[in-house]
């Protein structure tokens, strides 16, 4: 019996210490057990008296590795954002933009017409009033069709000299008579026109004058009319001729190229 009980007691001591050694804790296979602390062993130090505290380690970090050298590359740098241009800047960029051609102040060449009959004359006198010089030139031009502002044929030679005598009273200068035989003979031109509405204001003034029995009609010949070409004028002469231009029904005042007025 005595040897029983030794038996249980020195199994009992063996689970024991299994158990302590981080064997399963009962009830809870899997899991280990928290070591066992004798607090009654615990005891603190007291610091010796005068010597100065001392200073907890420093924690030692971890060795940094030591990398090889890096390659270096190129990088290209960022682009400068451009800052907004100052208004004499923006100016000047302008300038610098335009076309030499567009700047004030270039002479420019110009084509004025076409003119015939009383129109011709006309422009003719306010151009030389311009005293352009060599700056003016004239070329003829013939169109297919025009129109004339006319009086028809008169029956005899003593009508046509007493109509040309009532024309003169009335202050007009500008006139021929034609002599051709045929059905326009004696018939009385008083000017030729490129467009009808042309030739309906020279009409319009000539009733204006008195002139009570002139009449428009179609030209179905060739029509003579000239073109003025104004070389390399300036922006003032150029302002002068565009008003002129608005007292000739009819002329058109056209830019071109400076190679064909010359």
């Amino acid at each position: 019996m005595r040897n029983l009980f030794w038996l249980l007691l020195l199994g009992n001591v063996i689970l024991f210490a299994v158990m302590q050694r981080g064997g399963l804790v009962w009830g809870e296979p899997g899991v280990q057990a928290q070591p066992y602390l004798h607090g009654e062993m615990i005891r603190l130090m007291p610091a010796p008296q005068g010597a100065p505290a001392k200073a907890l380690p420093a924690p030692v970090s971890a060795p940094v590795p030591v990398l090889a050298a890096p390659v270096p590359v190129a990088v290209s740098p960022a682009p400068v954002p451009a800052s907004s241009p100052s208004p004499s800047n923006l100016q000047l960029s302008l300038n610098m933009a335009t076309p030499a051609a567009a700047k004030p102040g270039t002479p420019v060449c110009l084509e004025w017409g076409d003119f015939s009959g009383p129109d011709l004359t006309r422009a003719t006198a306010a151009l030389s009033a311009l005293q352009l010089a060599d700056k003016l030139s004239q070329r003829q031009i013939e169109r297919d069709i025009g129109y004339w502002v006319y009086i028809p044929p008169l029956r005899s030679k003593a009508a046509v000299n007493r109509k040309i005598a009532e024309l003169k009273a009335l202050g007009v200068r500008e006139y021929f008579v034609v002599q051709v035989s045929g059905h326009w003979l004696n018939a009385i031109s008083l000017g030729i026109f490129k467009t009808r509405d042309a030739a309906q204001n020279f009409l319009q003034d000539l009733h204006t004058k008195g002139v009570r029995t002139a009449r428009v009609g179609e030209r179905a010949s060739k029509l003579k009319a000239t073109l003025f070409m104004l070389n390399g004028v300036d922006a003032a002469t150029e302002f002068k001729l565009t008003a002129m231009q608005k007292d000739f029904a009819g002329s058109e005042l056209n830019k071109v190229p400076c190679a064909l007025t010359r």
